[in-house]
C-alpha cells in the first residue's frame, strides 16, 4: 500500500568549513536539514534516558493496545513522546545529583554511568523516541500479530495459551531485524538512500534543541492544553456521547432511510457529519497537525471521488452487487438475503470450514463499500508498483549504483567513530527468530495452525521483498504492503484454515513492515549520529517489552469485558466494538476460512475486483504516457494514483466522520495558520499534537477505571445507552424490496 509522501519541514543550518565538498549529502533536503557536525563526547546511556525510554515505551504500549478496541481507536504516537520527553528531560537534569556507578553489560562490557552526567542532550532524546516508537508499534498502533489472538478468542470463541500468544507476538515483531541488519550497507550507509521521513523528525529535534529559551512558555503551553483536553474528553468521552458525531442530516430527516445513510458518520457517507472528539479526529489516520497540508489535499481528493461519486453512483445508481441488499457502509458479512452471517455456523471442531453447512447459509456477502475497499486495495497495490517504476524507477536505480561506488559522505565519515554492529549478532538474531517460529509451528500448531513450511515461505516472500522496497521507501517515501498478497496467496494454498492464513500474513508482511521501520530508524540514528550499539539494543529491548505489554493489555481486557467486540451483544453506546479487529476477523474469514476461490473467484460473487489488480497497474502508464505527450503541463506528473486510489486505504474501520474531521482540522492548522500564524505554528503546533494526545488518553484511561468497569452509564438524550447515540438507526438499513431486517422499514 502507498503512503503519502511527506515534505520535511526545511531548516537551514550552517556546513562546516572543514567539510569537503564532495563529503556533503548529494540529496540537497538532507545538506540543509541534518547538521555535518557531531560531539561524540554527548552521553547516550544515561539514567534519563533508559528511565524516560522504558517508561514511554510501556506507557505507550499500553495507552494503544487499551485503545485499539476502542470505537474510536486513538494511537498515541512517538511525536507525543518526543515533545513529551524534552522538558522532563530538562527538569530531570536540572535537579538529579551527580552520582557515579559501574555497570557489566552483556556484549557491551563494563560501562561508568551517572544519575546525571550533564545537560539533557539530543542523543539521548532521540533514543528515547525510539523506545516510544518500538511501544507504537505497527502503523503507529499495537503489535500487528495482537490481532490473531483477539479474533481467535473474541470472534471466533476458540482459546490460544499465552505462551503461543507471546511467542508469536515477538517472532513477528523481531524476525524482520535479523536480515535488516545485514542490509544496513545497502539502504543505511549510503547517501543516496535518504529516507525523507527521518527528516521530519530530525527537523522537529533540532528545533526543540535551539528553542531553549523558549522551553518555559512551551512547557507551560503543552501542560494547559493537556489538561484542557483531559477536561473537555470527559463530554463526547462520557457525558454527551452524541458529540463523537453531530450527523445534523440524521437529525432534520428522523424517518429516512436514505438520509441516515448519507449522513450518518459512522455507518454511512458521512454527508456533512462533524465531531468534536478528539479521539475521532486522530484515531485511524493518526494526528493531522503533523501531516502537511498537500498530503491532506491528496487525501481530500481521493475520499471525495470515492465516497461521493463513487459510492452513490453504484449504490443508488447501478446496485453493483445487489448493493441495496446491504447496508450502504459496513465491515460486517451477509447472506444473500441481507441477514448477518453466522460465521461459528460454519467452523467445524478442527476450526476449519464446515462446507455442508457454509452450503446452507450459502455465498458470503459484502457491502458494497468492503467489496470497494478491497477492489480499491488490489488497484493501489498495483498502481504503486507501476507509478515507482515510471516515475521513480531510473532515480532509484541510478541512486542505487551510485550508492555502491560512492565516496562515503560526511555522515557515513562521521559514524565510522562508532564501534559497529558485529554480523553474528543479527545473524544470532535471525536464527533464534527462526528456530522459536518453527517450534511454535511443529509444537502448538493445533492453536496457530501454520505448517513448518508455511513459515519458512513466509519469512523468504519477507526477506525477498525487503531489500527491494526499503530501497523505494529509502528514496520516494513509499511503502508498497504485502497484506492482501500475503493472504491472497496463503488463501489459495491452504484454503479452509483462517489462523494459518493470519499466521502466514502476519509473519510474511510485518516481519518486512518491521525490518524496514528497524532500517528507518537506522537511517534516523546514522543522520542523528547515535552509536550503531546502542540504536541495536533500544530497538531489540523497546520491541520486546512493547509486544509484551500489548499480550498483557489484550488478555486483560478480553478475559475482564464481556462480549468485547461483539457490537450486536453490547450495550449501544459501549466503546468496546473493536473495529479494527472486526475487519482483521473479516479477512480471516474472506481469505482464509471461505478462501479466495469462494470469494474472488469462479465460486464466489466478486470476481470482476480481481480487474482492479490490472486498472491499478495500467493507470500510471496513462498520466505517464501523458507526462511523455504533454511534457510542458507540470500538473500531470503531480498526479499520484496509489495516494488518490488509496485515500481511503484505513476505511473500514475508519469512517467518513473520522476523515472529515481529519480534513478539516489538518486544513485549519497547515494551512490557514500555518500560512497566517507561522510563528505560532512553528513553536506551539507539534505541542499543541503531543497535548491533545496525552490528555484524551488519561481522561480515557480514567473514564474506564471509575465508571467504566461497572458500567455505570447516563440515561439522557445525548448519552442514552438504549439508543443509537449519534442519531441514525437507519443508516444500517438496506433498501432493496423484500428484505427484511429488525429495526428497520420495508421497501
Amino acid at each position: 500500500m502507498g503512503t503519502v509522501e511527506i515534505e520535511a519541514p526545511i531548516i537551514k543550518t550552517r556546513t562546516d568549513e572543514d567539510v569537503k565538498e564532495d563529503e556533503l549529502s548529494p540529496i540537497e533536503e538532507v545538506r540543509l536539514t541534518v547538521p555535518n557536525d557531531d560531539d561524540p563526547s554527548l552521553p547516550v546511556w544515561t539514567f534519563r534516558m533508559w528511565f524516560l525510554g522504558l517508561i514511554s515505551c510501556a506507557l505507550l504500549s499500553f495507552l494503544n493496545q487499551f485503545f485499539s478496541y476502542r470505537k474510536e481507536p486513538l494511537v498515541i504516537s512517538q511525536i507525543t513522546v518526543q515533545v513529551a520527553t524534552l522538558p522532563i528531560g530538562r527538569f530531570m537534569a536540572s535537579v538529579l545529583p551527580d552520582i557515579k556507578f559501574h555497570v557489566h553489560i552483556p556484549f557491551f562490557g563494563k560501562k561508568e554511568l551517572s544519575l546525571n552526567p550533564g545537560p539533557f542532550n539530543m542523543k539521548e532524546h532521540v533514543l528515547i523516541s525510539i523506545f516510544a516508537n518500538a511501544g507504537s508499534a505497527f502503523g503507529g498502533g499495537s503489535a500487528y500479530a495482537v490481532g490473531i489472538v483477539t479474533i481467535i478468542k473474541a470472534f471466533y470463541k476458540r482459546n490460544i495459551s499465552y505462551l503461543a500468544g507471546w511467542i508469536l507476538i515477538i517472532t513477528t515483531q523481531v524476525l524482520g531485524y535479523g536480515w535488516a541488519g545485514l542490509l544496513r550497507k545497502y539502504v543505511v550507509e549510503p547517501a543516496h538512500m535518504w529516507w525523507p521521513s527521518t527528516l521530519v523528525q530530525i527537523s522537529l529535534f533540532r528545533y526543540q534543541e535551539t528553542e531553549v529559551q523558549q522551553r518555559t512558555s512551551r512547557s507551560k503551553f503543552f501542560l494547559i492544553a493537556m489538561l484542557c483536553s483531559f477536561l473537555w474528553y470527559m463530554v463526547p468521552g462520557y457525558l454527551f456521547q452524541s458529540l463523537q458525531s453531530i450527523a445534523w442530516v440524521c437529525w432534520a430527516f428522523p424517518n429516512s432511510v436514505t438520509a441516515h445513510q448519507i449522513g450518518s458518520g459512522f455507518r454511512g457517507l458521512g454527508f456533512g457529519a462533524l465531531t468534536l472528539d478528539w479521539t475521532v479526529v486522530a484515531s485511524f489516520l493518526f494526528s493531522p497537525l503533523v501531516c502537511p497540508f498537500f498530503a491532506i489535499v491528496n487525501v481530500f481528493i481521493g475520499y471525495v471521488l470515492i465516497i461521493y461519486i463513487v459510492m452513490p453512483i453504484s449504490y443508488w445508481g447501478l446496485n453493483v452487487y445487489n448493493a441495496r441488499t446491504f447496508p450502504i457502509f459496513s465491515s460486517h458479512l451477509f447472506t444473500a438475503q441481507g441477514q448477518s452471517y453466522n460465521i461459528t455456523a460454519i467452523v467445524n471442531d478442527k476450526f476449519e470450514i464446515d462446507l455442508a453447512q457454509y452450503d446452507i447459509q450459502g455465498r458470503l456477502n459484502l457491502s458494497l463499500f468492503f467489496a470497494l475497499a478491497y477492489g480499491f486495495g488490489f488497484a493501489t497495490i498495483a498502481s504503486t508498483l507501476s507509478h515507482v517504476g515510471l516515475f521513480y524507477g531510473r532515480e532509484i536505480y541510478t541512486r542505487f549504483r551510485a550508492s555502491q561506488d560512492e565516496k562515503v559522505d560526511i555522515h557515513t565519515k562521521l559514524m565510522k567513530k562508532y564501534e559497529d554492529i558485529p554480523s553474528w549478532w543479527f545473524h544470532l538474531l535471525l536464527t533464534g527468530s527462526v528456530l522459536v517460529s518453527l517450534a511454535l509451528c511443529i509444537f502448538l500448531k493445533d492453536e496457530v495452525q501454520m505448517p513448518w513450511w508455511g513459515l519458512i515461505f513466509a519469512a523468504g516472500l519477507a526477506f525477498v521483498f525487503t531489500l527491494p522496497i526499503s530501497i523505494i521507501t529509502a528514496t520516494t517515501n513509499q511503502t508498497p504492503g504485502l497484506n492482501i498478497i500475503t493472504e491472497y496467496i496463503m488463501g489459495v494454498i491452504l484454503p479452509g484454515k483462517p489462523i494459518a492464513n493470519v499466521c502466514f500474513k502476519t509473519y510474511g508482511y510485518i516481519s518486512m513492515v518491521q525490518a524496514i521501520s528497524f532500517l528507518g530508524d537506522f537511517k534516523l540514528g546514522h543522520y542523528m549520529k547515535i552509536p550503531p550499539r546502542s540504536m541495536f539494543l533500544v530497538q531489540l529491548i523497546g520491541t520486546l517489552i512493547a509486544g509484551s505489554v500489548n499480550l498483557f493489555v489484550a488478555m486483560w481486557l478480553l478475559d475482564s469485558i464481556d462480549n468485547i467486540c461483539q457490537e450486536e451483544l453490547l450495550p449501544e453506546n459501549s466503546p468496546w466494538t473493536c473495529p479494527g479487529q472486526r475487519v482483521f476477523f473479516d479477512a480471516s474469514v474472506i481469505w482464509g476460512l471461505v478462501a479466495p476461490q469462494r470469494i474472488f473467484g469462479t465460486l464466489g460473487n466478486y470476481g470482476a475486483l480481481n480487474w482492479f489488480f490490472l486498472g491499478g497497474l495500467l493507470g500510471p502508464v496513462a498520466v505517464w504516457i501523458l507526462h511523455i505527450l504533454f511534457p510542458s503541463q507540470s500538473w500531470i506528473p503531480l498526479v499520484n494514483l496509489p495516494v488518490l486510489i488509496g485515500a481511503t486505504a484505513s476505511m473500514p474501520p475508519a469512517t467518513p466522520v473520522n476523515y472529515n474531521a481529519w480534513i478539516l482540522v489538518g486544513t485549519i492548522f497547515n494551512f490557514f495558520v500555518f500560512r497566517y500564524r507561522k510563528k505560532w505554528w512553528q513553536r506551539y503546533n507539534y505541542i499543541l499534537s503531543a497535548a491533545l494526545d496525552a490528555g484524551v488518553a488519561f481522561m480515557a484511561v480514567l473514564i474506564y477505571f471509575t465508571v467504566g468497569i461497572e458500567e455505570k452509564n447516563l440515561y439522557w438524550w445525548g448519552a442514552n445507552p438504549d439508543i443509537d447515540p449519534e442519531h441514525c438507526p437507519l443508516a444500517s438499513c438496506p433498501t432493496a424490496k423484500g428484505v427484511i431486517v429488525d429495526g428497520c422499514p420495508r421497501f
